[in-house]
C-alpha cells in the first residue's frame, strides 16, 4: 500500500516513484470533440468496449467544468495516438469509416543551417512547414498538449528531444541553428515581459515549471539557440521559445523545430506532429519540407513522411497470431483496420508501413495488430501441445527458506530499490573505485537511479535512516539479487542472490549479526566456513570480517564505519551482514 511504501522509505524517494508512474501516456480527449470526430454518440459502456477492442483502455471519465471528458490509456509506442486526431483517425480507419491518408511533402522553401557549435549539446535538428493551416480552440490546445506529450514520452522530459513551434510570418529565414555562451544569449522568453539574458532567465525559471529542463544544459559552456536571418530568437531548446514567434488562433503558417540528442527520435517526433496536425491545412495532409544544411556543408530535407515494404509470410502470421484459419486476404483485411495498408502476393503479405506507424518494428508487431484487429476474446483457446509442470527454481527455494530462518530470529524483512546513485555503491560506502564494476543507467531519471545496486546495504541504510524513530532495535533483512559486471556472460552482466541483515540500536550488535551467521549456516547444514578480519574501509577498523567459504571469501561483516553511516544519516551504530547466496544452492 501507499503508507506501507511510504513507511519504508523517504518521501523522496515515494514522490519520485510515483511522478514516474504518472508519465505513463494517457491521453484527455473531450467527449463532445471525440464523437463529433467519429460522426456518432456512444454510450460509457459502448464506447469503453470500442477502446478495448482498438488496443487501448478508457481509464476514467471525469467532468471539468461541466464539460466531460476521456481519459484514455495509450500504449507507451504509439506516438501517433497521443491527440485527438490521431486517435479519432485511428478509431475511424479501425470502423471502416475512412482510409488512411497519404501524405504530400512538398519542396523546400526554407532552409535551416546547423552550426558545428552545437555538436557537444544538442546536435541534431529537423524541421518543417504546415502552410495555410486553421486553428480552432480545440484544435489549438491539442496541438499543444500532443507537445507536451511527446516531450513526457519519447523526449524524456526533453533530455533526448524538445520541440519548438513558430509563426512563420512573423520570422524570416533562412534560420540558423548554433551555440553561445549564456551571457551572450539575450532574447524575450515565450509570456515574459522584458528581454533578458539566459543566466536572467534561469534564475526565474528555477521558481517555476521549466526548472527540470535547466539541468539539461545547464552544465554545458554553451546554450543552443535557433535564430532567424535576422539575429530573432525563435527557441533555446529545450528550454523555452521565444515570445516574439508565438503561436496564437489567427496563425496561418507553423514552422516546426525539433533539436535532439537523438537523430531517429526527432523524425518520429517531427512525423508524428506533421502527420496528425497536416489535417488542418487548406489541402490537408500536405507538409512543405525545410531544407537542413549541416555543418560539413551536406544537406537533407525533412520531414521524410515515407513509407517502408515489408514482406511477411501468411502462414506464420496465422500461426504466431492464434488465428489459423485467417486466410491471406482476411489478414490483409485486419491489418488495414490497424492503419497498416496491405496486400496479398501469392502466399506472402505486403504489408506497407507508413510515416505514423513508427512502432512497427519487427514481425511480432505486425501479429499483435493482426490479434488486435480480429479481437482477442474472438481467438479460439486451445491447450498447448507440450505438458509441462513448474518448478519453483532451486535458488529462490532456498532464498524462501533463508528467509523464514531471519524471521524466526526476529528480523523484519524489507525490499528496497534494484537501482540507486552512483555515490550509494562507492564514495558513500569509502570504496570510491566500486563504481567501476556497477552496470551504468544510460538516460536515468533522477540522481538516486544512476546503477544497478551492488550491494543491498545502501537499500537497508535508507530504510534505517527512515525508520529511526520505531521502537529500537531495528533488526530488518533483505534477500535480493545484485548486478555486477562480468565480460563472460552474454550480456556483459551477472545476477547473484545475496542476503544482507543489519543490525541498528544503542549498541552496536556485532555479536547479533555474527550468531545471526552462524543459525543460517546451522540450517543451511554448512561446517566449512570460517571468519577473518578485514581492512575493508566501510567498517569500523579492526571490527570487520571476512566470510570464507571453504577457501574463498562470499561476504562479510561488521561494525560500520561513522562516515558511512553519516552519509546515509542513520544516528545509531550498526552492524551488517552480507554475503552471497549462490554458492549453498
Amino acid at each position: 500500500t501507499d503508507e506501507q511504501f511510504e513507511g519504508s522509505f523517504k518521501l523522496s524517494y515515494y514522490n519520485e516513484y510515483k511522478s514516474y508512474l504518472s508519465i505513463m501516456p494517457t491521453v484527455t480527449v473531450t467527449r463532445d470533440v471525440l464523437y463529433h470526430r467519429l460522426n456518432r454518440t456512444y454510450t460509457d459502456e459502448q464506447f469503453e468496449d470500442l477502446c478495448f477492442d482498438f488496443g487501448v483502455e478508457l481509464d476514467d471519465i471525469v467532468e471539468e467544468e461541466g464539460i466531460t471528458k476521456f481519459k484514455i490509456d495509450i500504449p507507451a509506442n504509439r506516438y501517433d495516438l497521443l491527440c485527438v486526431e490521431g486517435l479519432s483517425q485511428g478509431l475511424n480507419v479501425f470502423l471502416g469509416k475512412t482510409t488512411l491518408p497519404r501524405y504530400t511533402v512538398l519542396r523546400a522553401r526554407e532552409r535551416l543551417h546547423v552550426d558545428g557549435s552545437v555538436e557537444g549539446v544538442r546536435p541534431y535538428v529537423v524541421a518543417a512547414v504546415l502552410r495555410d493551416i486553421t486553428l480552432t480552440e480545440d484544435s489549438y490546445n491539442s496541438f499543444i498538449l500532443l507537445q507536451d506529450k511527446l516531450h513526457q514520452n519519447i523526449g524524456r522530459e526533453r533530455s533526448l528531444v524538445s520541440i519548438g513551434t513558430h509563426d512563420l510570418d512573423t520570422i524570416q529565414g533562412p534560420f540558423k541553428y548554433h551555440a553561445l555562451p549564456p551571457p551572450e544569449i539575450k532574447f524575450q522568453p515565450l509570456n515574459q515581459d522584458t528581454v533578458m539574458t539566459a543566466p536572467q532567465m534561469f534564475d526565474i525559471f528555477r521558481k517555476n515549471y521549466l526548472k527540470p529542463y535547466l539541468q539539461i544544459i545547464e552544465s554545458s559552456p554553451v546554450y543552443p539557440l535557433i535564430t532567424d536571418v535576422n539575429g530573432t530568437v525563435l527557441s533555446l531548446p529545450p528550454v523555452i521559445n521565444g515570445n516574439h514567434s508565438k503561436i496564437s488562433l489567427s496563425t496561418r503558417n507553423i514552422f516546426i523545430e525539433v533539436t535532439a540528442k537523438d537523430r531517429k527520435k526527432a523524425g518520429i517526433v517531427l512525423d508524428t506532429i506533421c502527420g496528425a496536425f497536416s489535417e488542418y491545412c487548406t489541402t490537408p495532409h500536405t507538409i512543405e519540407a525545410v531544407e537542413i544544411v549541416q555543418a560539413d556543408g551536406s544537406t537533407f530535407s525533412s520531414p521524410k513522411m515515407g513509407s517502408r515494404i515489408e514482406e511477411y509470410d501468411s502462414a506464420e502470421l496465422c500461426l504466431k497470431s492464434g488465428i489459423k484459419t485467417a486466410t491471406p486476404e482476411q489478414l490483409a483485411d485486419l491489418l488495414t483496420k490497424m492503419c497498416l495498408r496491405a496486400s496479398v502476393a501469392g502466399e506472402k503479405l505486403k504489408v506497407e508501413i507508413g510515416p505514423t506507424r513508427h512502432d512497427i518494428l519487427h514481425q511480432c508487431d505486425v501479429e499483435e495488430d493482426i490479434a488486435i484487429a480480429y479481437g482477442y476474446n474472438n481467438i479460439p483457446q486451445v491447450l498447448p501441445d507440450l505438458y509441462t509442470i513448474a518448478v519453483e527454481q532451486d535458488v529462490n527455494k532456498l532464498s524462501d527458506s533463508v528467509r523464514e530462518e531471519l524471521a524466526r530470529c526476529g528480523f523484519t524483512e524489507v525490499l528496497t530499490f534494484s537501482l540507486c546513485s552512483r555515490d550509494d555503491v562507492s564514495v558513500n560506502l569509502r570504496i570510491p573505485k566500486a563504481v567501476g564494476g556497477a552496470v551504468q543507467i544510460s538516460n536515468p531519471k533522477t540522481f538516486e537511479f544512476q546503477v544497478v545496486r551492488t550491494t543491498l546495504l545502501p537499500g537497508m541504510l535508507k530504510t534505517a535512516s527512515c525508520n529511526r524513530n520505531m521502537p529500537l532495535p531495528l533488526k530488518l533483512f533483505e534477500v535480493s539479487d545484485i548486478v555486477v559486471k562480468d565480460t563472460l556472460t552474454e550480456t556483459g552482466t551477472k545476477n547473484y542472490r545475496y542476503v544482507c541483515a543489519l543490525f541498528a540500536g544503542k549498541t552496536s550488535g556485532f555479536e547479533v549479526v555474527h550468531g545471526l551467521l552462524d543459525r543460517v549456516m546451522l540450517m543451511l547444514d554448512v561446517k566449512d566456513y570460517h571468519i577473518q578480519q578485514t581492512s575493508d574501509p566501510m567498517f569500523f577498523p579492526g571490527r570487520g570480517a571476512d566470510i570464507i567459504l571453504g577457501t574463498k571469501k562470499i561476504g562479510h561483516l561488521g561494525i560500520l564505519h561513522p562516515e558511512v553511516l553519516e552519509k546515509f544519516d542513520v544516528t545509531l551504530p550498526c552492524s551488517v551482514l552480507e554475503f552471497n547466496l549462490d554458492p549453498f544452492v
